[in-house]
């Protein structure tokens, strides 16, 4: 079986071939990096502003909470029945805004690019491999 002969190629110019080849890779994976951490960027402000929004609501239904009990000790059944029923609400959507903002918390965890640095390790894996084939 014939062996395939490299060309003539420098080693100066195989040098520079890696250091630009090794550049362009480098770039490429911070950029995916970026792209990656942008997406998660995106996901954590939505949990933080859905959680920030359960808060608010929180904050009306102890207020409504506290009204409720000052119409109790004031007033006969229909205001504070009323009331008692509102405050439910309240917490209800407290609640479906908390649970929601705890979901796109969870999809912005963990914070490290995966993606990416799954993608180095397979970059490193076949510089790796591409180096011990030029030993043997």
């Amino acid at each position: 079986m014939p062996s395939e002969q490299a060309p003539d190629v420098s080693t100066g110019e195989l040098v520079s071939r890696v250091a630009e080849q090794l550049s362009t890779l480098v770039r490429d994976e911070l950029a995916l990096a970026k792209v990656e951490l942008v997406e998660k960027g995106k996901h954590a402000g939505l949990g933080g502003g859905l959680f920030g929004g359960a808060a608010a609501l929180g904050l009306y239904g102890l207020g409504l909470t506290l009204a409720l009990a000052v119409v109790a000790l004031d007033l006969v059944w229909p205001l504070w029945l009323a009331l008692l029923a509102v405050t439910v609400v309240v917490f209800a959507a407290a609640g479906v805004a908390a649970l929601l903002g705890r979901r796109q918390f969870a999809a912005a965890t963990p914070l490290a690019p995966s993606a990416t640095l799954a993608s180095v390790n397979q970059d490193v894996d076949a510089v790796k491999a591409a180096v011990r084939e030029g030993r043997s």
